[in-house]
This record gives C-alpha cells, sequence and structure tokens, in this order.
C-alpha cells in the first residue's frame, strides 16, 4: 500500500497521544485451516480475485493489543483505518459504521453529534492521502473500485441516535458522505426501539418521518440493532430495500440479537438483504455450538431456505484486534449482556475463520466452494446481491 506522510491526530496534539500498541493486522491468531483440496483452494481463489465483494458490516480499523486501553484510543478522535489488512482482503468495499457503539470521544455518552462529525472528516482526511482506498457515495464508486483493484468503504452509523429530533442532520450526514444508517442501536431513541428494550414501542411518529427522508435522500436503512416491531415497521414504512446489515436467525440461535422468521420475510420483501454477522458469541447455533465459521453458514443456510439466496450476504462485524476482549471492556456501555443472552454454549478467544476483515472473505470463498454452491450462487452472496439493492437505494 502507498503511504503519505501525512498524518492525523484528533483532539490531541502528537506529542500529546498516549502510549498505545495496535493490535497487528495480520496473524493475530492462527490461520484457519478449511480442509480444501487443491482445486477447491484454486476455485476459491480465483471467485475472490475475480468477484465484487461487499462486507455489509465490519470496522476496518486497528484496535489496541490490549482492549482496556480503547477508551483512550477513542478519544484522541482518530480511529487507525488498516490500509496493509484492507489491500490483502480481497474486498472491493467495504460497510465501515466507525466507532459504533464505543463513541466515547470527547465524553462518556455514545453516538454525540460533534464526535461522528469528527470522525467522519477524520477518516476521510486519512483516506485521502494515500491511493489504494476510496470513499464510495454512489454505485459507480463500487463499480469503478472493483474495476481500479481497490478498495471503497462506505461509511454508516449502526444507529440514527446522535440525530436526536432535528432531521435535517440526515441531510448533514449525507453530505458529509454517510450512505447507511441504522435506526437505533440496542436502547430506543427518538426514532425507535432497539432490541435490549424490555418495552418494544416499535418505530415513533418521528422514526416515520426519518425513514422518508432516509428513503429520498438514499441513505440505506438498516434494522440490525432495531427491536423486532420497529424493523418490521421499518419495513413497512420504507420505500426503498431495508438493509440488515449484519446479524442472524433467532430460529437457528435464539437470543434477541438474532432476528424471527418474520422479520427476516419483511426484509426480504423490501428487496433487502440480510448480512450473515460473525460478532463472538452471536450466531451461534445448536450443531456448531462453538462459535466458528460453521456456526455462521448454518444461519446462512437457513436464511437461503427462508427467504432465497438472492437476499443473503455478509456483514461479519469483524476488526483487527480481540473482538471478545472489546466485549468484555464495554459489556455494558453496549448492552450486550441482554442482547446475548440464550442457550448454554462454549466461549471461544475468536471466532475461527472469520477473526478479521483481512481473512473473512477468502474463507467464506472456501467454505461456499467446498460445500458445494455455484460460482453464479458465490458471487451473488459475497457482493451481488447487495449491489442489486443498492441500485434502489441510492439515488
Amino acid at each position: 500500500m502507498s503511504e503519505h506522510p501525512y498524518v492525523s491526530f484528533g483532539y490531541l496534539e502528537a506529542d500529546d497521544l498516549p502510549t498505545l500498541d495496535l493490535a497487528p493486522e495480520f496473524d493475530r491468531v492462527p490461520a484457519y485451516d478449511g480442509g480444501l483440496s487443491p482445486a477447491e483452494a484454486e476455485r476459491a481463489r480465483q471467485l475472490l480475485d475475480e468477484s465484487l465483494v461487499i462486507s455489509l458490516h465490519d470496522h476496518p480499523v486497528r484496535f489496541p493489543a490490549d482492549m482496556r486501553d480503547t477508551p483512550a484510543y477513542n478519544r484522541t478522535g482518530r480511529q487507525h483505518t488498516a490500509f496493509a489488512g484492507l489491500g490483502a482482503s480481497g474486498m472491493t468495499v467495504v460497510f465501515d459504521n466507525m466507532m459504533d457503539g464505543t463513541a466515547c470521544v470527547t465524553g462518556h455518552a455514545p453516538w454525540r453529534w460533534d464526535d461522528v462529525a469528527t470522525d467522519l472528516g477524520m477518516r476521510q482526511a486519512d483516506i485521502a492521502h494515500q491511493d489504494d482506498v476510496t470513499v464510495v457515495r454512489r454505485v459507480a464508486d463500487i463499480e469503478q473500485a472493483h474495476r481500479d483493484g481497490t478498495v471503497g468503504i462506505v461509511f454508516g452509523l449502526e444507529a440514527a441516535t446522535p440525530i436526536e429530533n432535528e432531521i435535517d442532520r440526515l441531510d448533514v450526514l449525507y453530505g458529509l458522505g454517510l450512505r447507511q444508517i441504522g435506526i437505533a442501536y440496542s436502547d430506543s431513541n427518538s426514532l425507535g426501539s432497539g432490541l435490549s428494550e424490555q418495552v418494544d414501542g416499535g418505530l415513533t411518529s418521528f422514526g416515520h418521518r426519518a425513514v422518508r427522508r432516509m428513503n429520498q435522500l438514499g441513505l440505506a436503512v438498516d434494522v440490525s440493532h432495531s427491536s423486532d416491531r420497529t424493523s418490521l415497521d421499518v419495513c413497512r414504512a420504507s420505500s426503498t430495500p431495508v438493509l440488515m446489515t449484519h446479524a442472524g436467525a433467532r430460529a437457528v440461535w435464539d437470543i434477541p440479537r438474532m432476528k424471527p422468521d418474520d422479520v427476516l420475510r419483511a426484509i426480504a420483501d423490501t428487496g433487502g438483504v440480510i448480512g450473515m454477522s460473525a460478532a463472538p458469541h452471536t450466531t451461534v447455533s445448536a450443531a456448531h455450538p462453538r462459535h466458528s465459521i460453521d456456526s455462521v453458514m448454518d444461519h446462512l443456510g437457513y436464511c437461503i431456505d427462508l427467504v432465497g439466496i438472492e437476499h443473503v450476504a455478509f456483514g461479519p462485524d469483524t476488526l483487527y484486534g480481540d473482538h471478545v476482549g472489546l466485549h468484555t471492556v464495554f459489556a455494558h456501555l453496549l448492552n450486550l449482556g441482554g442482547a446475548t443472552a440464550g442457550p448454554a454454549h462454549e466461549r471461544v478467544e475468536y471466532v475461527d475463520g472469520l477473526e478479521n476483515p483481512t481473512e473473512n472473505f477468502a474463507n467464506i470463498c472456501g467454505w461456499l466452494v467446498q460445500h458445494g454452491f455455484s460460482d453464479d450462487e458465490i458471487r451473488a452472496v459475497v457482493g451481488g446481491n447487495i449491489l442489486r439493492a443498492l441500485r434502489g437505494i441510492w439515488v
């Protein structure tokens, strides 16, 4: 990857930065062994090289080697894009939700408006000073990235909480380059209920107006962390395809973080896409209770049977660092306890096969080849389905 001497440090001057070791972009854990034959490995490699590959949800940034340092790292106002890791990933495009639920940049509360605007500016300033990663704002940018062999980043938010009750802030975010936005992140906000609430109030009146404005602007709407009723309300209210960028099927693993069949069907009925997540201890399955790529693929198979292969994709929700450690540090802040409470299962140190954005799609292609998917089916689920949906969303 080409580098530029420019470096931004956000709110702190370079000399004031805390001394933090960042996690490596490669080989943090042992490589996944999928047991592919030489012919299968070659076919998987060609598919990864030639296909338009899109991750609906990942965090392509380097986190501290010790996740306990993450609050101090976030307060620098800058996360470090993993340029080398992205270059080796085989991805054409990755949907990046930036600091998401851990965005404690200037204070102790996540989702502050100034923090989001600053993060958008800082990340794009870094990207502008190198040549191999671009910012995606329209479908033509995805197609150009595929032709050029670069990696495109779509900036998004996991929740619309920072707009508070000011609908014009959606326009501002769109103008700053945002192209995807969630309704709520587990806790409720002015738009609707999150999935951790005891009482599911659904989409609010303001939420209905916000969804209409998102449709008009060309902001992709995500319901991954929304409640069941809110998700159904969004699907009824939206005039464009709705995304579930990173979750799974509750029928496969019965926890609130997964979605029930009626929500999965409603998303497909809008023309939308369901992205399979691999966040630790979420997309587990009874057949594979030790969370791994096999567990995630159990959710994929169920969703294919339920809504058809044209409505499924991958949003692995991985990062460069100890994801299990991140959940441990932010368990209370992210309200993960309620969202992932469910059947007893073995705890893991990492999700084997889907540990970071660099390895994800090589292993996904290999697994799909090994399990009898056709080339056309693989091209659809690793990017084609998402591109089709975006053509109906982005104006």
